[in-house]
Protein backbone atom coordinates (compact mmCIF):
# COMPACT_ATOMS: atom_id res chain seq x y z
CA UNK A 1 0.00 0.00 0.00
CA UNK A 2 1.50 3.99 -0.85
CA UNK A 3 0.99 3.83 3.64
CA UNK A 4 3.45 1.30 3.49
CA UNK A 5 5.85 3.21 0.98
CA UNK A 6 5.79 6.40 2.82
CA UNK A 7 6.90 4.69 6.01
CA UNK A 8 10.12 3.90 4.71
CA UNK A 9 12.61 6.37 3.99
CA UNK A 10 11.24 8.38 0.60
CA UNK A 11 14.67 9.77 -0.29
CA UNK A 12 17.73 7.52 -0.54
CA UNK A 13 20.86 8.90 0.46
CA UNK A 14 24.13 7.70 -0.83
CA UNK A 15 26.40 9.99 1.13
CA UNK A 16 29.09 7.54 2.28
CA UNK A 17 28.39 8.53 6.33
CA UNK A 18 24.90 7.83 5.66
CA UNK A 19 23.35 4.96 7.59
CA UNK A 20 22.23 1.21 5.92
CA UNK A 21 18.69 1.22 6.76
CA UNK A 22 18.72 -2.49 7.73
CA UNK A 23 14.74 -3.27 9.95
CA UNK A 24 12.54 -3.25 6.46
CA UNK A 25 15.24 -5.47 4.22
CA UNK A 26 13.79 -9.17 5.08
CA UNK A 27 9.88 -8.03 5.24
CA UNK A 28 10.31 -7.00 1.59
CA UNK A 29 12.41 -10.19 0.99
CA UNK A 30 9.10 -12.13 1.77
CA UNK A 31 6.89 -10.06 -0.27
CA UNK A 32 9.13 -10.57 -2.93
CA UNK A 33 9.24 -14.94 -2.86
CA UNK A 34 12.18 -14.75 -1.28
CA UNK A 35 12.55 -17.98 1.14
CA UNK A 36 14.98 -18.92 3.56
CA UNK A 37 15.99 -21.47 5.94
CA UNK A 38 15.47 -20.83 9.61
CA UNK A 39 18.65 -20.45 11.56
CA UNK A 40 19.67 -17.51 9.71
CA UNK A 41 20.13 -14.17 11.28
CA UNK A 42 21.98 -10.62 9.72
CA UNK A 43 24.35 -9.41 11.92
CA UNK A 44 27.07 -6.47 12.58
CA UNK A 45 29.49 -5.30 14.55
CA UNK A 46 29.91 -2.08 13.48
CA UNK A 47 26.18 -1.30 11.93
CA UNK A 48 27.99 -0.84 9.08
CA UNK A 49 29.10 -4.43 7.63
CA UNK A 50 25.97 -7.07 7.67
CA UNK A 51 26.13 -10.79 6.94
CA UNK A 52 24.61 -13.77 7.52
CA UNK A 53 25.55 -16.05 10.68
CA UNK A 54 23.86 -19.33 11.57
CA UNK A 55 21.87 -19.66 14.95
CA UNK A 56 22.08 -23.32 14.63
CA UNK A 57 23.89 -26.08 13.13
CA UNK A 58 23.00 -26.58 9.68
CA UNK A 59 24.87 -29.72 7.77
CA UNK A 60 26.57 -30.18 4.14
CA UNK A 61 23.77 -29.67 1.27
CA UNK A 62 21.45 -27.52 2.98
CA UNK A 63 20.12 -25.12 0.87
CA UNK A 64 19.41 -21.98 2.90
CA UNK A 65 17.66 -19.50 0.46
CA UNK A 66 15.66 -19.41 -2.50
CA UNK A 67 15.57 -16.39 -4.44
CA UNK A 68 13.18 -16.59 -7.78
CA UNK A 69 14.39 -15.07 -10.96
CA UNK A 70 11.46 -12.16 -10.26
CA UNK A 71 13.26 -10.79 -7.64
CA UNK A 72 16.99 -11.19 -8.92
CA UNK A 73 18.76 -8.66 -11.09
CA UNK A 74 20.06 -10.65 -14.13
CA UNK A 75 21.91 -8.54 -16.63
CA UNK A 76 19.81 -10.61 -19.81
CA UNK A 77 16.72 -9.91 -18.37
CA UNK A 78 17.47 -6.26 -17.05
CA UNK A 79 19.26 -5.63 -20.90
CA UNK A 80 16.03 -6.68 -22.49
CA UNK A 81 13.92 -4.16 -19.66
CA UNK A 82 16.40 -1.17 -20.50
CA UNK A 83 16.12 -1.80 -24.26
CA UNK A 84 12.28 -2.24 -24.12
CA UNK A 85 12.06 1.41 -22.26
CA UNK A 86 15.10 3.08 -23.99
CA UNK A 87 14.51 5.07 -27.63
CA UNK A 88 17.65 3.55 -28.64
CA UNK A 89 20.09 5.70 -25.71
CA UNK A 90 21.17 2.15 -24.12
CA UNK A 91 22.54 0.38 -27.10
CA UNK A 92 24.07 3.07 -28.12
CA UNK A 93 25.87 3.58 -25.03
CA UNK A 94 26.49 -0.01 -24.82
CA UNK A 95 27.82 -0.10 -28.47
CA UNK A 96 30.16 3.03 -27.61
CA UNK A 97 31.26 1.22 -24.57
CA UNK A 98 32.05 -2.11 -26.87
CA UNK A 99 34.90 0.64 -28.97
CA UNK A 100 36.21 2.06 -25.98
CA UNK A 101 37.42 -1.59 -24.98
CA UNK A 102 34.71 -2.21 -22.45
CA UNK A 103 32.50 -4.89 -24.11
CA UNK A 104 33.70 -7.47 -21.19
CA UNK A 105 31.98 -4.79 -18.69
CA UNK A 106 28.78 -4.91 -20.86
CA UNK A 107 26.41 -6.75 -18.50
CA UNK A 108 27.90 -5.00 -15.30
CA UNK A 109 26.77 -1.82 -16.92
CA UNK A 110 23.46 -3.17 -17.83
CA UNK A 111 22.88 -4.01 -13.92
CA UNK A 112 25.00 -0.23 -13.62
CA UNK A 113 22.19 1.48 -15.85
CA UNK A 114 19.04 -0.44 -13.86
CA UNK A 115 20.08 0.63 -10.38
CA UNK A 116 20.74 4.12 -11.23
CA UNK A 117 16.93 4.19 -13.03
CA UNK A 118 15.49 2.25 -9.62
CA UNK A 119 17.63 5.38 -7.51
CA UNK A 120 15.46 7.84 -9.44
CA UNK A 121 12.39 6.30 -9.23
CA UNK A 122 13.16 6.71 -5.45
CA UNK A 123 10.32 5.79 -3.13
CA UNK A 124 8.67 4.47 -6.51
CA UNK A 125 11.03 1.62 -6.70
CA UNK A 126 9.70 -1.77 -6.33
CA UNK A 127 13.43 -2.72 -5.26
CA UNK A 128 13.74 0.86 -2.50
CA UNK A 129 13.83 -1.26 0.87
CA UNK A 130 16.71 -3.27 -0.64
CA UNK A 131 18.35 -0.54 -2.39
CA UNK A 132 18.01 1.49 0.99
CA UNK A 133 19.96 -1.78 2.48
CA UNK A 134 23.10 -1.59 0.57
CA UNK A 135 26.63 -0.17 1.69
CA UNK A 136 27.39 3.56 1.34
CA UNK A 137 30.82 3.04 2.24
CA UNK A 138 33.77 1.36 0.45
CA UNK A 139 37.59 1.20 0.89
CA UNK A 140 37.83 -0.22 -2.60
CA UNK A 141 39.90 1.30 -5.65
CA UNK A 142 37.37 3.52 -6.80
CA UNK A 143 36.84 5.08 -3.40
CA UNK A 144 40.37 5.84 -3.18
CA UNK A 145 41.75 9.33 -3.32
CA UNK A 146 44.61 9.93 -6.03
CA UNK A 147 47.14 10.36 -3.14
CA UNK A 148 46.06 6.64 -1.80
CA UNK A 149 47.16 5.21 -5.10
CA UNK A 150 50.38 6.77 -5.02
CA UNK A 151 50.62 4.21 -1.78
CA UNK A 152 49.72 0.94 -3.60
CA UNK A 153 52.21 -1.83 -4.47
CA UNK A 154 52.57 -2.32 -8.26
CA UNK A 155 50.05 -4.93 -8.69
CA UNK A 156 47.36 -3.80 -6.19
CA UNK A 157 48.05 -0.08 -8.35
CA UNK A 158 47.43 -1.60 -11.60
CA UNK A 159 44.47 -3.85 -10.75
CA UNK A 160 43.38 -0.58 -8.72
CA UNK A 161 43.90 0.77 -12.06
CA UNK A 162 41.93 -1.66 -14.10
CA UNK A 163 38.88 -0.94 -11.93
CA UNK A 164 38.76 3.01 -12.15
CA UNK A 165 39.25 2.46 -16.13
CA UNK A 166 35.42 0.56 -15.66
CA UNK A 167 34.23 2.98 -13.83
CA UNK A 168 35.33 5.72 -16.49
CA UNK A 169 34.16 4.09 -19.49
CA UNK A 170 30.70 3.62 -17.35
CA UNK A 171 30.61 7.82 -16.67
CA UNK A 172 31.84 8.26 -20.67
CA UNK A 173 29.41 6.39 -21.99
CA UNK A 174 26.51 7.04 -19.88
CA UNK A 175 25.76 10.46 -21.24
CA UNK A 176 24.16 8.47 -24.34
CA UNK A 177 21.59 6.80 -22.01
CA UNK A 178 18.12 8.40 -22.00
CA UNK A 179 16.54 6.70 -18.95
CA UNK A 180 18.40 8.50 -16.16
CA UNK A 181 18.46 12.53 -15.95
CA UNK A 182 21.66 14.56 -16.30
CA UNK A 183 21.53 15.57 -12.73
CA UNK A 184 22.31 11.43 -12.00
CA UNK A 185 24.29 11.42 -14.85
CA UNK A 186 26.97 14.26 -13.49
CA UNK A 187 26.20 12.74 -9.54
CA UNK A 188 30.00 11.35 -9.01
CA UNK A 189 28.58 10.45 -5.61
CA UNK A 190 25.55 8.44 -6.69
CA UNK A 191 27.51 6.89 -9.48
CA UNK A 192 29.94 5.65 -7.49
CA UNK A 193 27.52 4.11 -5.06
CA UNK A 194 25.84 2.31 -7.99
CA UNK A 195 29.18 1.12 -9.82
CA UNK A 196 30.58 0.05 -6.46
CA UNK A 197 26.97 -1.97 -5.64
CA UNK A 198 27.21 -4.04 -8.97
CA UNK A 199 30.49 -5.24 -8.92
CA UNK A 200 30.63 -5.80 -4.84
CA UNK A 201 27.06 -7.77 -5.32
CA UNK A 202 26.65 -9.30 -8.62
CA UNK A 203 27.35 -12.90 -9.05
CA UNK A 204 29.12 -14.01 -12.33
CA UNK A 205 27.22 -17.53 -12.99
CA UNK A 206 28.72 -20.49 -12.59
CA UNK A 207 30.43 -21.83 -15.92
CA UNK A 208 27.92 -23.43 -18.29
CA UNK A 209 25.53 -21.70 -16.73
CA UNK A 210 25.39 -18.53 -19.28
CA UNK A 211 27.44 -15.14 -19.40
CA UNK A 212 25.01 -13.37 -17.12
CA UNK A 213 25.68 -11.36 -13.95
CA UNK A 214 23.13 -11.25 -11.53
CA UNK A 215 22.24 -9.84 -8.11
CA UNK A 216 20.68 -11.89 -5.66
CA UNK A 217 19.05 -9.51 -3.33
CA UNK A 218 19.14 -10.89 0.30
CA UNK A 219 21.47 -13.66 -1.07
CA UNK A 220 23.80 -10.79 -1.54
CA UNK A 221 24.42 -10.69 1.98
CA UNK A 222 27.09 -13.10 3.06
CA UNK A 223 31.13 -12.05 3.15
CA UNK A 224 33.81 -13.40 2.07
CA UNK A 225 36.27 -16.37 3.67
CA UNK A 226 39.14 -18.72 2.09
CA UNK A 227 37.42 -21.53 4.14
CA UNK A 228 34.28 -20.33 2.71
CA UNK A 229 31.33 -22.84 3.40
CA UNK A 230 28.02 -21.92 1.32
CA UNK A 231 27.70 -21.45 -2.94
CA UNK A 232 25.30 -20.09 -5.22
CA UNK A 233 23.22 -22.03 -8.09
CA UNK A 234 21.26 -20.60 -10.98
CA UNK A 235 19.10 -23.05 -12.27
CA UNK A 236 17.90 -22.76 -15.88
CA UNK A 237 14.43 -20.39 -14.84
CA UNK A 238 17.44 -17.80 -13.58
CA UNK A 239 16.66 -18.59 -9.68
CA UNK A 240 18.93 -18.43 -7.22
CA UNK A 241 20.02 -20.92 -4.56
CA UNK A 242 21.88 -20.50 -1.81
CA UNK A 243 23.66 -23.56 -0.43
CA UNK A 244 25.99 -25.50 2.20
CA UNK A 245 29.09 -26.93 0.95
CA UNK A 246 30.44 -27.54 4.41
CA UNK A 247 28.38 -28.85 7.72
CA UNK A 248 28.29 -25.09 9.37
CA UNK A 249 27.97 -24.91 13.69
CA UNK A 250 25.80 -22.50 14.92
CA UNK A 251 26.44 -19.54 15.58
CA UNK A 252 29.38 -19.22 12.58
CA UNK A 253 28.99 -16.90 9.99
CA UNK A 254 28.04 -18.28 6.92
CA UNK A 255 30.75 -17.43 4.08
CA UNK A 256 30.81 -17.40 0.42
CA UNK A 257 34.18 -17.31 -2.09
CA UNK A 258 34.93 -13.89 -3.77
CA UNK A 259 38.21 -14.75 -5.59
CA UNK A 260 40.92 -16.23 -5.51
CA UNK A 261 42.09 -17.17 -1.67
CA UNK A 262 45.95 -16.39 -2.80
CA UNK A 263 45.62 -12.97 -4.31
CA UNK A 264 44.68 -10.38 -1.66
CA UNK A 265 45.86 -7.51 -4.01
CA UNK A 266 42.44 -8.15 -6.32
CA UNK A 267 39.94 -8.97 -3.37
CA UNK A 268 41.39 -5.43 -1.90
CA UNK A 269 41.03 -4.07 -5.01
CA UNK A 270 37.60 -4.78 -5.99
CA UNK A 271 36.25 -5.29 -3.03
CA UNK A 272 37.92 -3.15 -0.57
CA UNK A 273 38.90 -5.64 2.54
CA UNK A 274 42.23 -7.45 3.44
CA UNK A 275 41.76 -10.85 3.72
CA UNK A 276 44.02 -11.81 6.56
CA UNK A 277 43.40 -15.34 6.83
CA UNK A 278 44.90 -15.61 2.97
CA UNK A 279 47.22 -18.63 3.07
CA UNK A 280 49.93 -17.18 0.72
CA UNK A 281 50.26 -14.29 -1.55
CA UNK A 282 51.42 -13.49 -5.65
CA UNK A 283 55.06 -12.54 -5.24
CA UNK A 284 55.12 -9.84 -7.11
CA UNK A 285 57.09 -10.49 -9.80
CA UNK A 286 56.18 -7.94 -12.53
CA UNK A 287 59.01 -8.15 -14.70
CA UNK A 288 58.71 -12.07 -16.41
CA UNK A 289 56.80 -11.42 -20.08
CA UNK A 290 53.76 -13.87 -20.45
CA UNK A 291 54.95 -15.80 -22.86
CA UNK A 292 53.49 -19.13 -23.83
CA UNK A 293 56.36 -21.26 -22.48
CA UNK A 294 56.68 -18.86 -18.73
CA UNK A 295 52.78 -19.89 -18.78
CA UNK A 296 53.15 -23.45 -18.83
CA UNK A 297 56.23 -23.57 -16.45
CA UNK A 298 53.47 -21.74 -14.06
CA UNK A 299 53.40 -18.23 -14.44
CA UNK A 300 49.68 -17.53 -12.94
CA UNK A 301 48.71 -14.83 -9.93
CA UNK A 302 47.38 -18.11 -8.48
CA UNK A 303 50.79 -20.39 -8.38
CA UNK A 304 53.53 -18.07 -8.19
CA UNK A 305 52.99 -17.69 -4.28
CA UNK A 306 55.22 -16.51 -1.05
CA UNK A 307 53.40 -18.49 1.83
CA UNK A 308 52.12 -16.36 4.99
CA UNK A 309 52.75 -17.60 7.61
CA UNK A 310 56.32 -20.21 6.95
CA UNK A 311 57.60 -17.81 4.29
CA UNK A 312 57.78 -20.85 1.83
CA UNK A 313 58.39 -20.11 -1.90
CA UNK A 314 55.93 -22.04 -3.99
CA UNK A 315 57.65 -24.19 -6.89
CA UNK A 316 56.17 -22.55 -9.34
CA UNK A 317 58.05 -19.57 -8.55
CA UNK A 318 61.43 -21.56 -8.61
CA UNK A 319 59.93 -22.97 -12.15
CA UNK A 320 59.39 -19.51 -13.57
CA UNK A 321 62.47 -17.54 -12.38
CA UNK A 322 65.21 -20.49 -13.21
CA UNK A 323 63.35 -20.26 -16.35
CA UNK A 324 62.46 -17.24 -17.36
CA UNK A 325 65.36 -15.19 -15.52
CA UNK A 326 68.40 -17.46 -14.79
CA UNK A 327 68.36 -19.97 -17.58
CA UNK A 328 67.13 -16.97 -20.33
CA UNK A 329 70.31 -14.99 -19.23
CA UNK A 330 72.81 -17.30 -19.55
CA UNK A 331 75.74 -15.82 -21.72
CA UNK A 332 75.90 -18.14 -24.96
CA UNK A 333 78.00 -20.98 -24.70
CA UNK A 334 78.83 -24.35 -25.62
CA UNK A 335 78.02 -26.01 -22.33
CA UNK A 336 75.32 -23.99 -21.68
CA UNK A 337 73.16 -23.26 -25.09
CA UNK A 338 71.13 -26.42 -24.37
CA UNK A 339 70.14 -25.77 -20.51
CA UNK A 340 67.26 -24.00 -20.97
CA UNK A 341 65.08 -26.11 -23.92
CA UNK A 342 66.30 -29.03 -21.82
CA UNK A 343 64.69 -27.59 -18.65
CA UNK A 344 61.07 -26.90 -20.34
CA UNK A 345 60.67 -30.40 -22.07
CA UNK A 346 61.42 -32.33 -18.86
CA UNK A 347 58.89 -29.70 -17.19
CA UNK A 348 56.37 -30.70 -19.95
CA UNK A 349 57.24 -34.31 -20.23
CA UNK A 350 56.88 -35.15 -16.61
CA UNK A 351 60.65 -35.72 -16.50
CA UNK A 352 61.41 -35.20 -12.62
CA UNK A 353 64.83 -36.23 -12.36
CA UNK A 354 65.95 -33.97 -15.58
CA UNK A 355 64.19 -31.43 -13.96
CA UNK A 356 65.38 -31.80 -10.97
CA UNK A 357 69.32 -32.59 -11.96
CA UNK A 358 69.32 -28.57 -13.63
CA UNK A 359 67.27 -27.02 -10.96
CA UNK A 360 69.70 -28.74 -8.66
CA UNK A 361 72.81 -26.54 -10.40
CA UNK A 362 70.87 -23.76 -10.92
CA UNK A 363 69.53 -23.17 -7.27
CA UNK A 364 72.12 -20.77 -6.09
CA UNK A 365 71.69 -18.31 -9.41
CA UNK A 366 67.60 -18.89 -8.42
CA UNK A 367 67.41 -17.83 -4.67
CA UNK A 368 69.94 -15.20 -5.69
CA UNK A 369 67.50 -13.35 -8.38
CA UNK A 370 64.47 -14.55 -5.83
CA UNK A 371 66.52 -12.55 -3.26
CA UNK A 372 67.09 -9.66 -5.15
CA UNK A 373 63.35 -8.96 -6.18
CA UNK A 374 62.78 -9.62 -2.56
CA UNK A 375 65.01 -7.17 -0.98
CA UNK A 376 64.09 -4.59 -3.58
CA UNK A 377 60.19 -4.97 -3.09
CA UNK A 378 60.46 -4.51 0.47
CA UNK A 379 62.73 -1.25 -0.15
CA UNK A 380 59.74 0.26 -2.43
CA UNK A 381 57.23 -0.89 0.43
CA UNK A 382 59.66 0.88 3.03
CA UNK A 383 59.39 4.15 0.73
CA UNK A 384 55.54 3.77 0.10
CA UNK A 385 55.24 4.12 3.76
CA UNK A 386 57.17 7.01 4.15
CA UNK A 387 54.70 8.60 1.82
CA UNK A 388 51.75 8.28 4.33
CA UNK A 389 53.68 10.20 7.32
CA UNK A 390 51.53 13.26 8.26
CA UNK A 391 48.82 12.38 6.18
CA UNK A 392 45.30 12.65 7.15
CA UNK A 393 43.27 9.91 7.93
CA UNK A 394 40.19 12.67 7.46
CA UNK A 395 41.14 13.36 4.20
CA UNK A 396 42.54 10.16 3.06
CA UNK A 397 39.83 7.66 4.94
CA UNK A 398 41.23 4.63 2.88
CA UNK A 399 44.86 5.29 3.87
CA UNK A 400 45.41 2.74 7.19
CA UNK A 401 43.22 -0.45 5.02
CA UNK A 402 46.13 0.77 2.08
CA UNK A 403 48.67 0.36 5.14
CA UNK A 404 47.34 -3.00 6.79
CA UNK A 405 47.67 -4.33 3.04
CA UNK A 406 50.91 -3.48 2.47
CA UNK A 407 52.30 -4.80 5.98
CA UNK A 408 50.60 -7.84 5.25
CA UNK A 409 52.71 -8.51 1.79
CA UNK A 410 55.52 -6.93 3.68
CA UNK A 411 55.39 -9.64 7.11
CA UNK A 412 55.27 -12.49 4.29
CA UNK A 413 58.12 -10.73 2.39
CA UNK A 414 60.39 -10.54 5.69
CA UNK A 415 59.50 -14.40 6.09
CA UNK A 416 60.96 -15.12 2.63
CA UNK A 417 63.78 -12.67 3.10
CA UNK A 418 65.12 -14.39 6.12
CA UNK A 419 64.77 -17.95 5.00
CA UNK A 420 66.78 -17.30 2.29
CA UNK A 421 69.38 -15.93 4.45
CA UNK A 422 69.13 -18.80 6.72
CA UNK A 423 70.27 -20.62 3.81
CA UNK A 424 73.25 -18.58 2.90
CA UNK A 425 72.08 -16.92 -0.25
CA UNK A 426 73.36 -13.36 -0.44
CA UNK A 427 75.81 -13.88 1.82
CA UNK A 428 78.02 -13.68 -1.27
CA UNK A 429 78.08 -10.43 -3.82
CA UNK A 430 75.12 -10.44 -6.30
CA UNK A 431 76.81 -11.35 -9.73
Amino acid sequence: SHDTITSLKAYITTNENAPRNMPPLEDWATNAGIQKVEGLELYSEDGLDWQYISTQDIPAGTTLMFVPAGACLSSSAVEQELNGASNGGVAAAVDQLGRIGGQNSVADFYLFVKLLAEYENQENSPYLPWIDSLPRLYYNSVSMTNFCYECLPPLVFSLSRLEKVKFDNFKQVLGKVDLVSDYVKNNEEVLKWAFNAVYTRAYADKEGQGSDVTITPLGDMFNHATAANIEVYFDEGGNAMVYTTADVAANSPLSISYGCPTNPSFLFARYGFLDESSPATFCKMMDIPKTPENVDMGMDFSKMLFYHDTGDISQEVMDVVLYAKVLNNLKSSPETDGYKQAFYQAHMSGDEATKQQIAQQFQYETLTEIKKHVDTFLESLAELEKKSYGKSFDEHPRLPLILRHNEFVKQTFQKVQMNLANAGVGQMEYA
